[in-house]
This record gives structure tokens, sequence and C-alpha cells, in this order.
């Protein structure tokens, strides 16, 4: 390019970059500038070169170097293949000249980093070569002076960017070439940075003390630019070689320094992670990290100490970095115990000293720890915490009798140095700090857990691990764990006569009750070989367990609240019945007792009685399943006060519910035939009522019958619980499940039958009638003949509302969900609305899990139900359902019978369900997608009702239903293509070769058995709507969605392949692979953007021979040529490994779209240099 176009280029875009940096250009104005620069960048690489290069010149304003610093980036990262080698030349000898125009004194830091870091990718582009040459004049110009010695030191800390960050373009040879290069160096490289460590900070330090601040805090940054440089080497440099070029002891020395310690303190976090190497003298590597536990443990000792003594004297700042010191302990640790075992002293002290921050009040610190404790003390038989040895011990010192110990105390692990006194410190800790800050909760002067610092879902999260801690401690010393937990509870408990606790005392109360259950469970449920305990041990528990047991028992508390934690507190205890049988029926006698001290009242708006009596019923559920056989012998005493209290009408639907399904899980542990008795038992008044046809005439001939039923709210709320309990007895009942997903329907033990299969043929076709009615509310003419309250009561509840807002906590009065077994009629004071509402709701969401539930029993299911009958019902209004309804039947029916029907019943069964349900789908999300990426807002059929707050809310619950339904739809398309239902669909490796000719490939009916994809692509009406689907969610912007089909297109490309099938061949060959080019365009794609290159690699390797459509698409990309399509050939022939293949692919997309796929842009752009355009030094130089 001429000087004159090119400066004329320069000046343009320099007026560009004013106009979008300018806060007084107008939005069009803006948007014009930007997209010219973005023109700029995809246009003639030469000329970007020239135009930026131009732009950093130092007569141009800081504002414009910045930018221009970036497109050079940008062209070096995205571009730098497509200049020719003698350009590159030029250009990486430009880019070192570039270093002298910013070395100036009052030079802007973020220029220089900049600088720095372009250099750092023009190295890491040219490789070794480059850097080999520029290494001498590196070390020159870093004894120039602070402000030279910062750059350089910049420049080295971007320079093994791409080692330590993952870079897919640098998988393979550049990247194990770049590797070797600074390896080699790192004997030049190390010993560099030490020295300029040293000295500046040594000159930081003099001109301080001569008060010349401007040169002290130029010392000061080229300090921290160093330890900056220091922590990028830190990760994967060989720890000996820190050690011995002196960068342990220097970067420890400033772990004093105010200024330093926290850059000096990530060195140490980054070291302390890594094991130690099979590759290296175990001796030297031990050794160094000695050095590390001594140094960490010499500062956390000033602060642990000043801390105990002088809490007050401690700043924000101070414990800033004491989380930081304590964060790097943990992972030295966790990672690196078996350096020091062979000291014993020092290890008790270290132990000490994290024992120490666990008790900390400050919570930051206290959770660092609780981080190493989990670590060190689970499993300790296994010594899971101490990194893998070398096998070579001959190294590990001149010493025989040292080598020795050491490796038998590695083997012991750290428990050897763990006393009682710290195990039953961390548990007294660990049940304190239970509660979290929630106003009313306190645990002395402990800094508890805070929503508002920490987060509400994080709470749980932490929790949970204090819970496993509690857990693990438990299994290895269970007597110390049943003492302590016992201590805390009669603290917590107090005074026992007292009618009402504050609710400082519930939440305390309640956190106990949780460390009761880890305890119990810890020990009695499995963690714990009882069989293996000895005598004296279990005597000493069943003292200790007994006694809270009569202590438990002995409470006469009757307020809701204290019987809902009483109830909780005897469940807890049910593993521990399990052992011990005896207590058994003082347990049941003692929740019968609670539940009849509850009175039954409907006109207490808050429900706290009555929900009080269902978490006692609920208490029998979970001491069921704990105690397992040991209630067996009470079943019949049970059944009796069940039927007394019912006669006596003490006993309400939902509670009565809740414990028959306590019996079906105590049925369950005594075998089939048990079960089956009880389900005779249990179903025979329901079947009775449920299969007379005299209600089912007057309720569910028709829609406008149906609501006849709204009238009466008793018999309403009947039909409610007779639906759930059947759903109770489908999960209850069969053999212990398997957490594995099935895989295919066949797989049913021969001769087995479910225990509810022989019910299924009274239930679910009253249930059929009863939601087709349902769904037909929604439908003309019905629809319009309703009364007021009925439409209203098809609104969404509150609680969906608050659902899909991410809102929780929203329920008021009169919006109770069925589902909490509240309502057994309509209460005093609430709305017919809110009746009729919660009762639709609550026997959509149990009707469609009976009919998912009886799905997963397989054929018992499938052939004794019509078909048509199930079809009529769910389909028959499918146009007209909502889209949070639709996405809960496909979610909870649809998906459950495609997973679970057998072969031979697809055709009658799905090809008749998936066909509406494909068309009605893909014609409304592509309509609501349409309005949502063109209007900006999803159009819904849903009726969400009266909605206080702004029309925001209700663009934000509009969009979440579009997703949530685009997300269930694509995983019926997942369940389709599973491996289980596809098992006759060969891998392409099994088929070889892409040139084979259609005549030797199987027609697309022979897999119509062993695969599903196959069966529904040669159902038309229900494989075009699908295929559609598959390829429009690529213009949809949901990641989730894409991610949840790619494996139904995985299965589309198999069968294309396998068979002989021209259609489909050809839908794959250019609408599948056009679309998954397009989708790669949409940024929110990159997390699977590997996997849909992947695709795009198998369609091309295996169809592009017999189909010219992958040709042909490729072409149409505006920035391919005819040539750069012949080398990607050259080079997919010149390799067989699907990775590389994949790689060349990637690239061949990039290059053909002018880097545009903005999935694979983005994941490219994760590794660009960051955090560079700030400076993170002190502002006050102090120390």
């Amino acid at each position: 390019m001429a000087a004159e176009p090119a400066a004329a280029a320069a000046a343009s875009a320099a007026a560009a970059i004013s106009a979008v940096m300018d806060w007084r250009s107008s939005p069009d104005a803006r948007a014009a500038a930007f997209a010219y620069l973005e023109s700029v960048k995809s246009g003639d690489v030469r000329a970007l070169a020239s135009t930026s290069f131009l732009l950093v010149r130092k007569d141009q304003t800081s504002e414009i170097r910045l930018h221009g610093f970036k497109m050079l980036q940008h062209l070096v990262r995205l571009r730098w293949e497509e200049l020719s080698a003698a350009e590159r030349n030029e250009f990486a000898n430009l880019t070192i000249n570039l270093i002298s125009d910013v070395v100036g004194p009052h030079e802007v830091w973020a220029l220089k980093s900049q600088t720095a870091a372009l250099v750092a990718e023009v190295v890491r582009r040219e490789g070794v070569d480059l850097w080999n040459t520029l290494l001498p004049s590196i070390v020159s110009l870093s004894n120039s002076g602070p402000i030279e010695a910062e750059l350089v030191a910049m420049i080295l800390r971007w320079l093994p960017e791409d080692i330590t960050v993952h870079n897919e373009d640098l998988e393979g040879e550049r990247r194990r070439s770049l590797l070797r290069g600074l390896t080699e160096s790192l004997s030049q490289i190390l010993p560099l940075l030490y020295s300029l460590l040293e000295k500046h900070f040594v000159a930081a330090l003099s001109e301080h003390a001569k008060q010349q601040m401007d040169l002290a805090k130029q010392h000061a940054g080229t300090v921290t630019a160093v330890l900056n440089a220091v922590n990028a080497y830190a990760e994967w440099a060989p720890v000996t070689d820190l050690a011995k070029y002196g960068l342990i002891h220097g970067c420890g020395s400033l772990l004093s320094y105010s200024d330093f310690r926290l850059h000096a303190c990530e060195f140490f976090k980054v070291i302390c992670q890594r094991k130690r190497p099979v590759d290296v003298a175990v001796a030297e590597y031990d050794a160094a990290m000695c050095n590390i536990f001594q140094v960490l443990m010499n500062i956390s000792q000033q602060f642990l100490t000043r801390s105990g003594m002088q809490p007050s004297s401690i700043d924000e700042s101070e414990y800033e970095f004491a989380s930081c010191v304590c964060e790097t302990m943990v992972a030295l640790g966790s990672s690196n115990m078996q350096c020091i075992l062979a000291d014993g002293a020092r290890t008790f002290q270290f132990l000490q000293q994290m024992l120490e921050y666990y008790q900390h009040h400050k919570i930051a610190l206290h959770f660092q720890s609780l981080l190493f404790w989990l670590v060190v003390l689970r499993e300790p038989s296994k010594a899971k915490s101490v990194a893998r040895v070398s096998g070579d011990n001959s190294a590990a010192g001149n010493s025989t009798f040292t080598g020795d110990l050491s490796t038998e105390k590695e083997k012991k692990g750290v428990s050897v140095f763990v006393t009682d006194e710290i195990y039953s410190t961390i548990l007294d800790v660990s049940f304190k700090r239970m509660l979290k800050n929630s106003g009313s909760a306190t645990s002395g002067l402990l800094e508890l857990w805070s929503e508002e610092l920490e987060g509400k879902s994080d709470f749980c999260n932490y929790r949970t691990k204090l819970l496993d801690l509690i857990k693990v401690i438990a299994s290895q010393r269970s007597v110390i764990a049943a003492a302590s937990v016992v201590q805390r509870i009669n603290v917590v408990f107090g005074d026992i006569n007292q009618a009402t606790k504050s609710p400082q005392d519930l939440d305390a109360m309640e956190g106990a009750q949780l460390g009761l259950e880890a305890v119990v469970s810890a020990i009695f449920d499995g963690s714990v070989d009882c069989g293996k305990t000895d005598l004296e041990t279990k005597s000493q528990l069943h003292k200790i367990f007994e006694g809270l047991l009569q202590q438990l028992l002995a409470l006469k508390w009757t307020e809701p609240n204290l019987a809902v934690i009483h109830g909780h507190y005897l469940d807890a205890l049910g593993p521990f019945l399990k052992h011990y049988p005896d207590a058994v029926a003082s347990v049941v006698n003692k929740l019968f007792e609670l539940l009849t001290s509850l009175p039954i009242t409907f006109q207490d708006p808050s429900n706290n009685s009555r929900l009080a009596r269902l978490h006692i019923c609920s208490s029998f559920i979970r001491i069921s399943r704990a105690a397992d056989k040991a209630l067996l012998p009470h079943m019949k005493n049970i059944a009796d006060t069940m039927a007394y209290l019912q006669g006596e009408g003490r006993l309400l639907r939902g509670e009565h519910n809740h414990l028959c399904e306590a019996f079906l899980v105590m049925a369950s542990s005594a075998g089939i035939q048990q079960q089956q008795e009880v389900l005779a038992w249990l179903l025979e008044p329901l079947n009775k009522m449920w299969t007379q046809v005299e209600w089912q005439t007057a309720y569910l001939s028709d829609p406008s019958s149906l609501t006849n039923m709204f009238a009466d709210s008793q018999f309403m709320w009947s039909i409610y619980h007779t639906v759930t309990f059947f759903e109770k007895a489908l999960k209850r009942s069969g053999t212990k499940k398997s957490s594995a997903t099935p895989q295919a329907p066949t797989t049913t033990v021969p001769g087995y039958l479910h225990p509810m299969s022989s019910h299924l043929a009274w239930i679910v076709p009253p249930l059929l009638r009863l939601l087709r009615c349902i769904h037909a509310l929604w439908s003309e003419p019905f629809a319009q003949s309703q009364t007021g309250e009925i439409k209203a009561a098809k609104n969404m509840t509150v609680a969906e509302q608050a659902s899909l807002l991410g809102e929780t906590g929203k329920l008021t009065k009169g919006q109770v969900a069925p589902a909490d077994g509240l309502l057994d009629v309509q209460r005093d004071g609430e709305s017919k609305e809110n009746n009729i509402k919660n009762w639709l709701r609550g026997i959509r969401d149990s009707g469609y899990n009976v009919l998912g539930l009886a799905a997963t029993l397989g054929e018992a299911f499938f052939r004794c139900i019509e078909g048509s009958s199930v079809t009529l019902a769910l389909m028959e209004n499918v146009q007209v359902m909502e889209f949070r309804h639709l996405r809960q039947l496909i979610h909870l029916v649809i998906i459950p019978f495609v997973k679970y029907c057998p072969a031979d019943l697809w055709p009658v069964w799905l090809v008749n369900l998936l066909q509406p349900l494909f068309v009605h789908c893909q014609q409304a999300l592509n309509y609501s997608w349409s309005s949502l990426l063109h209007e900006g807002r999803a159009k819904v059929p849903d009726s969400i009702g009266n909605l206080p707050g702004s029309e925001l809310k209700v663009e934000v619950m509009e969009e979440k239903l579009l997703r949530d339904l685009t997300r269930e739809v694509c995983s019926v398309l997942w369940a389709l293509s599973s491996p289980g239902l596809n098992n006759g669909l060969p891998s392409l490796e099994q088929l070889g070769p892409s040139n084979r000719m259609d005549s030797v490939l199987k027609n697309l009916e022979s897999f119509t058995s062993s695969s599903l994809t196959g069966f529904l692509m040669l159902h038309i009406g229900t494989a075009l709507p699908a295929l559609r689907i598959s390829v429009e969610v690529f213009t949809w912007t949901d990641s989730e969605a894409v991610t949840k089909v790619i494996p139904f297109c995985g299965a589309l490309i198999h069968l294309a392949v396998a068979s002989n099938q021209a259609e489909l061949r050809q839908f794959v060959a250019k609408d599948l692979f056009s679309s998954i080019i397009h989708g790669l365009s949409v940024e929110s794609n990159s997390v699977m953007s590997a996997e849909l290159v992947g695709l795009c690699r198998e369609i091309y390797v295996y169809l592009s021979d017999r189909d010219p459509a992958p040709r042909q698409v490729l072409l149409s990309l505006p920035h391919i040529k005819q040539e750069d399509l012949l080398a990607f050939d050259d080079s997919l022939s010149k390799t067989a490994s699907p990775k590389e293949q994949k790689q060349h692919m990637r690239s061949l997309l990039l290059l053909a779209t002018g880097n545009k796929l903005r999935a694979l842009a983005a994941q490219k752009t994760t590794n660009a240099i960051t955090n560079v355009t700030s400076e993170q030094t002190a502002t006050v130089f102090s120390f």
C-alpha cells in the first residue's frame, strides 16, 4: 500500500475510534464507526497491518493507540497465517521496534502492557527461533532502568500464556514446541526474574528511605510486574528450578510487605496446587515443599497470634491477606502433605494452625480450612489426600532409616496425627456454624454465613460440606461424634419445659437436628461397618443414643413449630432404630401422640397446625425408610391406629395418604408378596370409588360436566388425593430402583411382575378421561362458556409465577400449592378461583406423573392400556395447550413413553403420539422464536394472570416459558437417539471407508426394529417436523437446547451414512450441515462448539464422496476459494485422527467465514491476553 492511501486509511480509522469513544457521538454515528472498524479488521490483512501500525505511533492519542494495539493483536491471533513468511518476519521486527516507543517515564501503563502482550503474542506465533533471537536484547533492555525492566517482566509474563491457558489452536506440535523452547530458556529466564526482583525491591526500599517517592513507585511497579511474571511460570516450571534459582526464597521474603504480599502469596498458591511428579528426585522436590511449608507457617503464625491477642488491630486488608495465606495452605496440605509427614512436630504444628483457622470467627478463614479438613480426613486408610509417590525410593535420602520412616508415615497419612481433641473441636465448631445470619440466629462471637454477602444458594453448599465433614468424623470416631452431637442438642434445647421457643432457639434446634441426622446416618447407615465395631463401642453408642431417645420421648411440646422439630429429631434416629428395634414401638406411639396433640382447623390462615401434622406424617415415611425391617412387626398396630383416627374424623385425607405411603415403604423391605398384600389392602377402598360409573358419567362426560365437580369441593379434593396416592404407590412399590438411566425397555427380569401391574387396568382409564376433560377446558367452544371464576382459575398460580421469575417465598393466603397436601376441602376465606386453580395444577402434576411412572413398568403398562385412548386424552387438544402445560406433559409423560415403549408397539404408541406433538411444537416454537428474535418479545399462549410489577416481568416469564419448552422438545429428540434405543445403529468406525456405493448399504427399513431414530425416519408425518426442529434450533439462541439436540443430529448422520436413503442423506449433507455451520455463528453455542465442529467433520468425511452437497455448502461460504477446499481435502487425507480432522475442519470454517463464526471466535478470544489495561500496584507506596 502506498504511503498516502495508508495514511488516509489510518486517519479514517482514528476518526472512527474517536467517534466510538466520544460519549457525545450519536448512536447512529457510533454504530457506523464501529461497523467501519470491524470492516477494517475483516478486510485485507495487509491493509489491516499497515493501518494498525500507524495507529500505534506516538503522535496518536492514548485511546487510539490502545485500539491500534488491539487490532494488531486481533491480526496475530486470528489472521497470522494469511501473511507470507517474509511478511510475518517484517511484522515481528516492527513489533519489537515498538518497545522503544513505550519506555518513557510518562508513558501510559496500559500501553506498555499492550505492547508487551503484542510482543509475546508474536513470539508465541513465530516460535522458538524468534524467542532465541530476542532473548539477549530482552536481558540487555532489563538493565536500562525500572521502566524498561517492568516492560521486560510484562513480556516474560505473557510468553507462557498458551501453556497455562488452554488454546485449541495450539494443541499438538506447536504447543509442545513453545513449551520445549521456554523450558530450555528457564535457566536464563528464572535467574533474570530473581535478579530483577531483588534489584528493584532493594531499590524501592532505598528510594523510599530517601523520600524519592516517584522513583520508589517506579521500582515498586517493576517488582509487581516481576511477581506477575513469576506467577505465570509457577504453574508449570519445575518446582526444583523455582527453588534452585531463589524464587521461593524471594517471594517468601516479600510476604511481610503490604504492597507485594498478595502477589507473592499468589505465587505460593499456584505452586502449592501442584503434586509431586514421578520424574523428579523426591528429596529435592520435598525439600522445596518443606521450605514452602515453613515460609507459610511462619507468616500464618504471626497473623493467628495477633488475631488471638489483638483482633481489633487487624484491618480488612490484613484479613484479605490472611484468607489468601489460608487458601494457599489448604492447597499445600491437600496436595503435598506427604512432604512433611516424616517430621511429626512440623506436621502437628501445621494441623494446629489449620484448626485455628477452622475455629476463627471470620467465616472466610473458617470456610477455607473446612475444605482442607474435608480432604485430609476423608478415607484416611487410603491416604487419599497424599499425592502419588514415586516408585523410585533411592532418591529419598541417604539414610535408609529416614526413608523407611517417611514411607511408613506416608502410608498411614495424616490421620495418625489427628487427636481426639482435634476431632472434638472440629465437631463443636461445625455444630455451631450450622446456622446462617438470618437476623435471628446468633452463635456467640462467630461471624455466621450471610446470604447478603455470600449468596442464598451457596449456603446450602456450605452446609452440605459441614455435614460431610461431620459424617467423615462420625465414621472414624463414632463415640466422640455421638457424644458431641448430644451435648450440642442439650445446649440448644435449654429448658425443655418451656412451652414456646424464640426464633433464635428454633434455628439452633434445626441446625442441631441436621447434625444429629448426619452423625446417626454415618454410624448406623453404611459408613461404619457395625459388624466389625467392637462390643465396648457398640455399648457406648447404644447408651448415648438410648439416653437421647428417652429424653425425646419425655418431651411434651405441643406448639406446631416445636412439634415439627420434635418429629424431625425422632426420624433422625431412624438408622439407630434399624439396629436397636426394641425402641420402635415407643417412637411410633410418640409420633401418633404428637399428631393427635395438634388440632385440625380450617380457620387458621397460616396453616401452621395442619402443616405440622403433615410433617409428622412425613416422619413416619422417613423412619420407615431408615429403619428398614424394624417396623414390620408394628404394621398392624399402625394400621389399627390409622383406622381408629380416621373413624373419629381425626385424620385428614392427605395425612392418611402420607401414612399409607409409609406402609408402602415398610412393605418394600419385606418383599414383593408383602407389597402386593399391602397394595391390595390400601387400594381396595379406592378401587370401589374410582371405578364407579356414576361419578365418571356425572363429571367426565365432557368438559362442561367437569365444571360441575367444582361445586363439590370435598369430592373434588377426594379425587385429587386418590390420584396422588396412585402416584405414591407407583413410586414406592417394586424392587429398589437403580440410579442408572434405563437404556431399553426390554431389560426387565424375566418372570418379574411389578406389584402395581395388576392395578393399572382400573387406575389408568378414568385418569385418562379426567385429563382429557381438563385439557379440553382450554378448547373451544368450552372455553367461552365458562364462568369468570373458572377462566381466572386457568391462569398461573402465584407459585408458578415466582418459579419463572426465580423468586421464592411468594405464596400468600389462598395460593398454597396442592402438592403441599394442605387442601382437603375449600378453606374458610379462600376464593373458589384459587381452590379450582390449585386443584387443576395438582391433578395435572400427579396425573402426568402416574402415567410416566406407569410407563416405567414397560410391557405391563403398554399392553394393558389402549394406545388410542392415551393419544386421544393427551393429543386431542394439544394445539390449545399452554407452553407450561405442554412442557410438563413432555417431561413427565412423553419422554418416559419414548424410553420404555416396547419396540413392537412403536407404531401403535409413538407414531400416534409424536406426530401431533411434533407438528404443533414445530409451528408454535418457530412462531414464538421468530417474534422474540425479530420483535424482542416471545409470543406465548400462556395465561399469566395478574402480575404486580412492571411489564418487564411478563416479558421475562414469556421468554422463560419459550426456552423451557424448547429444551423439553429437544429432550424428546435426545431420548429418541439414546444409545439403548438405537443399539442396531453401527458406529461410523464400524462403517469403514466413506466412499462405499449405495448398492452395498442397507435399506432404512432394516433399522426400524433396532433403531428408534431409524423407525421415526420411515414415518414422514412424524419425521418432517422433527427434522425441521433439529435444523431450526441452531437459529434460536438457546445453547442448552442445542446441547440436547446434538445426539439426535449425530444419530441422523449415522443413519445417513449407514443407509441408502437418498432423501435423508440429502437432508443431512445439505440442510443439517448448513444449519450446524449457522449455529456456530451464534456466540452462545461456544460451549459446545467442539461437538458442532465434530458433526461437521462427520458429515464431510463420510458423505462428501457420495453427495456433492457438503462441498457445495462449504463453497457457498463468503471467504473460501476452491484451492482452500482442495488443501483441506489434502490435509484430511494425511491423517486418520478424528481430533486432527476436527481441528482442520475448525480452521477451514473460520477461514471460509472470515472469522465470523462467533461460537468459535468466542472460544478463541477467551484465550486472549486479559487484564492488561489497569495497573495493579498500590496507589500509595508504603511498607
